[in-house]
């Protein structure tokens, strides 16, 4: 379902598929060909939260924020099934694995990879390029490769089966 919050409606692109029982609220921005699976939330009734182009966010996630402090998703993105993302900035090509939780004024860097289960605190910084892992998450190693071409055949699946579902879902 999509609601809007008192002024704000969310913005959706076009092209973004959104799967069935995904709640959207509020002061929400999706970007082009970004995917939203099933029962997602996206809360944007107390800060802005912006999602960029070709972001995939998994399935039971919760996104959500503090006041003045706004959620931030830029481009080719993933978020991890069952993620929890508080007020933190996901810059270009991170991947939040699933079940990590990363909270207010955290920021993940350009091509970091916060592992499953992990617990990125309140301002923790990850740097770009970057594997962190537990709770709190700590950073274990830099990134290899074969990470950063494994995270990007992610992105590519998924906004390829987003592509897929939403010709499903779209009258023709």
């Amino acid at each position: 379902m999509i609601y809007p919050y008192h002024d704000f409606t969310p913005a959706i692109h076009p092209s973004a598929f959104i799967a069935d029982h995904v709640t959207i609220t509020g002061d929400v921005s999706i970007g082009e060909a970004t995917s939203i699976w099933f029962n997602t939330v996206i809360r944007g009734d107390v800060s802005p939260t912006i999602i960029g182009n070709r972001v995939n966010i998994q399935d039971n996630s919760v996104l959500h924020q503090s006041p003045n402090r706004p959620l931030i998703i830029e481009d080719e993105v993933t978020v991890g099934h069952s993620a929890i993302l508080h007020s933190c900035i996901l810059r270009k090509h991170s991947l939040i694995g699933m079940g990590s939780i990363v909270l207010d004024g955290a920021e993940v860097g350009e091509g970091a990879f916060v592992g499953a289960g992990s617990l990125v605190p309140p301002g923790k910084k990850i740097p770009p390029h970057t594997l962190a892992l537990g709770r709190p998450a700590k950073v274990v190693r830099e990134l290899t490769e074969e990470d950063k071409k494994d995270m990007e055949r992610i992105v590519r699946e998924y906004e390829e089966k987003g592509q897929y579902y939403k010709s499903l879902q779209d009258p023709k």
